[in-house]
């Protein structure tokens, strides 16, 4: 492949300024939320989030964008077009698996170009911070290096067939209320060293053609108009050479330019937020006038020139049409591998007897499986099984729906246990439910909760009355066993009173069928937590959103004053105990952590030990390596983590090689990464707050990065 770089300044050169401009600025495509077709879009190009003009004479392709964290989204663009529907972005990563990532992300960019479409706004990465955020279940984590790490195989997944795919939301999108109008306050030196040290190793390890900004304000600063984390952090210390887009709507000036933005995204929506399309006659008008220089205007282009050129989006040579049953495979494993056992007092596995009554309560079971609303909506193959309209205020409000992929768990429980009676109750009452479950051997109450975009939870217990018809199961039935299909942790207050909980997120479009094999121990449960359950708001650093119940529109300021402890390192700086911890997750075997050695020489840690399956069946582990102090200091940090699938007594050596930023602070005084000498301890754990072997090392410390 030719240099992009090269042919970027080479093609770049030859442009004249319309063409240069019209690269800029990208409109939507006209769609349900947005009913006006815009004129720029020619006759015949595929609705969609996106679309930017090409320049043909010099072989520069129109840039054509979808939406794609969960899939091709088609929220209202396409009539009759679907796209395989995977799990949620926390489903995946609580798989702790970078192949199946990867895999994820080689469905979108296959089916993405069978669509004519070469650019994909995936790759959303932003730090769990709140458990009431609505677009947490679009997002990997809590912490910086398993967001990184899956985010970064998922982007090489799509690039990889041909799709430019973005990271995003740059930076500190961590809530949702009044998000145009949020200042998200934080130390620089913390946010080094958390949010934005997830998106430097995921660039790294990825290389995005793009990089969506945040709606919010950072630290005073609209993120698309924010020089300190576009130049000075982005451009300059990370030396990115792709582009900056903003987010639909997220551009309120042509100042943002200055600041690093490279592009205009859904210019229509910034009429409305703004009332200006911020990058068209402004700009002209700016470079006009001397205020915007010409070198910045051809700096934007090429960097935009140059992604096409990298990925190879100009590559027209056709595709085979993707292998729906394969993506759909993956799907399913995704699901499977992301089912996070919480607990179990001996209800699981189910085993039956013939003649068995299992009763299955809730939770739209009959139809399908819940998944999470906003542009990250997937339509699977055959469509929804169900949409139920919430509604609200604000922008979001009309595409704020319980969607259910039809992946029906109670079909695939009765596929499981054809020997079983299998009883449905809506449980649209505990009054009707009780009956059902005191007459049953095992009753299973399936609890939904509809999360997305546009939208924070007010607290976190489950709606529509179910934690009372939980408790009233219960009650009824002590071999109760819940599966919660949720975007966030919910409250639990009948967690004492039932034998099993299962942890199921937004499970996808085979999710039905992979609830049921883990129920029936055709899988063993192997997900892990990728975010901490807290056992009330009272444990997080806000146990209340600012400003509650201000109306859309009130500008609001969150100050993450907890910096870089995030989740799990938030919970052992204040020395509390969660409900259920980052990492934990049970199997239906057991797991030991053997012979841990740790090597301090060269630039950092590696380390080594044993992961030996003791109990009777085959699973997978994911072991998980932790700092727990710094040059004497406690200090609680993922290290490294592997995913190991093991037959019954069979052991494995696993090695851990640590990046040396997980060790280091951020000086922001001096621009740099430092690493204090002294003795840094390190544990293996099942989760963060389960440690089970460790070892201490001498570092000598030094200084590096920017």
């Amino acid at each position: 492949m030719s240099d992009p770089d090269l042919r970027a300044r080479e093609v770049e050169a030859q442009m004249t300024d319309d063409e240069r401009f019209s690269l800029l600025v990208g409109v939507m495509g006209a769609g349900e939320m947005w009913p006006l077709r815009d004129e720029r879009i020619p006759q015949g190009v595929p609705m969609s989030a996106g679309y930017v003009p090409g320049v043909p004479r010099l072989g520069v392709p129109a840039l054509l964008m979808s939406d794609a964290g969960l899939g091709v989204t088609n929220p209202g663009y396409r009539p009759g077009d679907t796209a395989t529907a995977l799990p949620a972005g926390l489903a995946l990563a609580a798989g702790f698996d970078p192949a199946l990532a990867r895999a994820s992300g080689e469905v979108i960019g296959r089916e993405a170009r069978s669509r004519g479409f070469n650019v994909q706004l995936a790759g959303a990465m932003n730090l769990a911070r709140d458990p009431r955020n609505g677009r947490n279940f679009e997002y990997f984590s809590e912490d910086p290096l398993l967001t990184a790490t899956m985010a970064a195989e998922a982007v090489n997944g799509i690039q990889q067939q041909g799709v430019i795919s973005t990271v995003k939301h740059f930076c500190l999108n961590c809530n949702e209320t009044n998000r145009h109008w949020l200042d998200a306050v934080i130390d620089p030196a913390a946010h080094r060293e958390s949010d934005l040290l997830a998106f430097e190793i995921a660039i790294e390890r990825s290389q995005p053609g793009a990089v969506m900004t945040a709606y919010n304000k950072v630290n005073g600063e609209y993120a698309a108009a924010n020089d300190t984390l576009l130049n000075r952090v982005l451009k300059d210390a990370w030396g990115y050479r792709g582009w900056v887009m903003s987010d639909w709507g997220g551009t309120p000036g042509w100042e943002c330019a200055l600041a690093g933005l490279d592009q205009e995204s859904g210019a229509q929506l910034d009429g409305l937020f703004w009332q200006s399309e911020a990058f068209g006659d402004r700009l002209r008008a700016a470079l006009a006038a001397g205020a915007l220089p010409r070198d910045r205007l051809s700096d934007m282009v090429r960097r935009i020139l140059r992604s096409m050129f990298a990925v190879g989006i100009d590559d027209r040579a056709a595709t085979p049409a993707p292998d729906m049953v394969a993506h759909n495979e993956i799907a399913l494993r995704i699901a499977r591998q992301g089912i996070v056992l919480l607990a179990n007092r001996g209800a699981l596995p189910l085993a039956p007897e013939p003649g068995a009554v299992i009763a299955v309560i809730g939770g739209y079971a009959q139809a399908g499986v819940a998944a999470g609303y906003g542009s990250s909506a997937v339509v699977p193959p055959g469509g929804y099984a169900g949409v139920i309209p919430i509604g609200g205020t604000g922008l979001m409000a009309g595409i704020r729906n319980l969607h259910l992929h039809p992946s029906s768990p109670l079909e695939e429980l009765r596929n499981q246990f054809p020997a079983a009676r299998i009883e449905f109750d809506p449980g649209a009452s505990p009054a009707e439910a009780v009956p059902v479950a005191r007459r049953a051997d095992v009753a299973i109450v399936f609890a939904v909760r509809a999360e997305g975009e546009g939208f924070d939870g007010a607290d976190l217990s489950l709606p529509w009355g179910q934690d009372a018809l939980i408790a009233a199961v219960s009650a009824a039935n002590p071999n109760t066993v819940v599966v919660l299909q949720t975007g966030n942790p919910v409250a639990m207050p009948w967690r004492e009173s039932v034998n099993a909980i299962v942890q199921a997120w937004y499970p996808g479009q085979a999710g039905g069928r992979a609830i049921a094999e883990i129920l029936a121990g055709q899988v063993n449960p192997s997900g892990r937590l990728p975010i901490t359950f807290p056992a009330g708001l009272g444990q997080t650093p806000r146990p209340q959103l600012p400003g509650p119940g201000a109306g859309w529109g009130t500008p609001t300021t969150i100050e993450y004053t907890e910096g870089a402890d995030v989740g799990y390192r938030w919970f052992a700086r204040t020395g509390q105990t969660p409900m259920f911890a980052f990492g934990h997750g049970l199997s239906y075997t057991d797991f030991e952590y053997r012979d841990l050695v740790v090597d301090g020489g060269g630039d950092g840690i590696t380390a080594g030990f044993d992961v030996v399956n003791v109990g009777e069946r085959a699973g997978a582990d994911t072991p998980q390596l932790y700092l727990t102090a710094a040059a004497g200091e406690p200090s609680l940090r993922l290290l490294g983590f592997r995913r190991v699938e093991l037959d019954p007594g069979a052991t494995s050596r696993v090695f851990v090689e640590v990046d040396p930023r997980l060790l280091a602070r951020y000086d922001g005084a001096a621009g740099s990464w430092r690493i204090g000498a002294g003795e840094y301890a390190v544990a293996v754990g099942a989760s963060a707050a389960e440690l089970r072997l460790a070892a201490t090392v001498e570092l000598a410390g030094r200084t590096f990065g920017r």
